[in-house]
């Protein structure tokens, strides 16, 4: 038999395709729900889907209850502090478990499936819950790894992938899209209907934004630096030569990004005769306009000197309070045991108005402290490591959440949380607030500054740890890098 080239490219593939092994999630396997594969291959239809009337119960012959079990054949393997007092609350290293239960001390029992294992060991509290934890709180975790990935126009452009309330419910003021673009890529001219704070996360970028106000601005920002473009304001992202990624946080929890109001679209819905009339131009200058959006998409090489692309308004260089954007890179940290912290709120970048936010890194067995924002949600994102915290919600409900890097966290106005480093490397998270100044109110700041004997009253604590209450908000709580220390007569803190 003779061959021809696509012949054999055709068999290749055929060969590779069937040879392909099914992914695999760590799910448990083995007879469920009646079903015990893997079932015989069929060559040709038989029997029916469909049972009859001799199946119902009354008219079916009692089943013998012994021969199914919902229990696991082995003794079940439990971590480290798996076993403690449920209101320790310690946080469970579910990842080093083959098979993850869902135990706690006295409480739960075995999961014979079924299940993927890997979704547990992700949010080993939600697993296996504290004791502490009681009644409903809303969901306040989003895996972007989770979003639609929206590609952008051919030539491997770049991408976008959101949050919003459509996959968040609770997360009524605040969405988030994580954007890259490709060496030179674009977003596209565009604006919105909401306040649009970015935070740069790898490679470098210009922007460019005009106001109603008929002035200009362009920069250009690395990673760690911060732009906001109030709504309505149209504005360009450019890509440098390595590209560029970053996190988008928008003052309205319904946004779209799929509903931006695009250069392209303006001018392709807008009549031929209107545009010459309105540019003083022939109607064939517009022949070669894009069919549809440009979203993301590969563009020229921008010029290094920032000074060739700065068009100077008729109302001047937008600076100083009015700059859209703040090179948050060059401030330092304010470091405290446990780790450190940068704000940045409208005392210091006045144009975001009402966007407060604090980077926040959290060294291995630190915690953000206890604490509760009085005016506004909190939208987190977890840049790096991973973390967890119990929030309460009010009067008497408390749930804890594992986050790590690439997760969204939410929580509501007044809802006590803390945020505890889980892993064995820093957790860096952002933190951002719909306030004039980013502000909070300290648990144990609060407990110090209250007539002792109120406390006491209340809480019924010891002399000796209402003396060491600090009068300062501490931010961070340094801790024991061995988060089941109790278990062996440790101390969850250091001294």
């Amino acid at each position: 038999m003779r061959f021809t080239s696509s012949t054999a490219v055709a068999l290749l593939l055929a060969r590779s395709a069937s040879a392909a092994p099914q992914l695999k999630y760590g799910e448990n396997t083995g007879p469920v729900g009646g079903i015990t594969p893997p079932i015989p291959t069929a060559t040709a239809p038989s029997g029916s889907p469909y049972g009859d009337s001799s199946l119902l119960g009354g008219n079916a012959r009692v089943p013998d209850v012994d021969s199914d079990t919902a229990q696991v054949p082995e003794r079940p393997q439990l971590v480290n502090g798996q076993d403690a007092d449920a209101d320790l609350g310690l946080y469970l290293d579910l990842a080093s478990a083959d098979a993850p239960q869902p135990i706690r001390g006295d409480y739960g029992d075995v999961d014979p499936g079924p299940r993927t294992f890997d979704y547990e060991k992700l949010n080993p509290d939600l697993f296996a819950p504290p004791g502490t934890d009681a009644g409903s709180v809303p969901n306040a975790v989003w895996p972007l790894g989770l979003s639609h990935n929206r590609p952008g126009y051919r030539g491997r452009s770049g991408w976008a992938r959101q949050q919003n309330t459509d996959v968040l419910p609770n997360a009524k003021r605040m969405a988030g899209v994580d954007m890259k673009l490709a060496p030179n890529a674009y977003r596209e001219l565009h604006w919105h209907t909401a306040g649009e704070w970015a935070l740069v996360l790898k490679g470098c970028v210009r922007v460019a934004a005009i106001n109603d106000e008929n002035q200009s601005f362009t920069d250009d920002l690395c990673e760690g630096d911060v732009w906001f473009f109030p709504p309505g304001v149209p504005h360009s992202i450019q890509a440098f030569d390595k590209g560029v990624e970053f996190l988008l946080v928008f003052d309205e929890g319904d946004f779209d990004e799929n509903g931006t109001f695009l250069v392209s679209e303006m001018f392709a819905r807008t009549p031929r005769e209107v545009l010459s009339k309105n540019f003083h131009a022939d109607v064939d200058a517009f022949k070669d306009l894009p069919d549809g959006e440009l979203y993301i998409f590969n563009g020229t090489r921008q010029p290094k000197d920032i000074g060739q692309q700065n068009t100077t308004a008729p109302g001047g260089f937008l600076s100083g309070n009015g700059s859209y954007t703040y090179h948050w890179s060059r401030q330092e940290p304010y470091r405290v045991p446990g780790g450190s912290v940068k704000i940045l709120d409208p005392r210091t970048f006045p144009i975001a108005t009402m966007f407060s936010a604090a980077l926040v890194t959290v060294q291995p067995g630190a915690m953000r402290e206890m604490h509760w924002h009085t005016t506004s949600d909190e939208w987190d994102y977890f840049l790096q490591g991973s973390g967890r915290a119990t929030i309460y919600h009010a009067p008497s409900a408390g749930r804890t959440f594992d986050f790590t890097a690439g997760d969204v966290g939410y929580i509501s106005q007044a809802e006590a949380h803390y945020v505890e480093n889980t892993g064995a490397e820093d957790l860096v998270f952002l933190e951002v607030l719909q306030a004039p100044k980013f502000s909070d109110v300290s648990v144990a700041q609060w407990l110090a500054l209250t007539p002792r004997q109120t406390v006491k009253d209340h809480l019924k604590l010891p002399d000796k740890l209402l003396d060491s209450l600090p009068k300062e908000k501490t931010i961070l709580k340094a801790g024991n890098r061995n988060l089941t220390a109790l278990t062996g007569g440790g101390k969850a803190y250091e001294p």
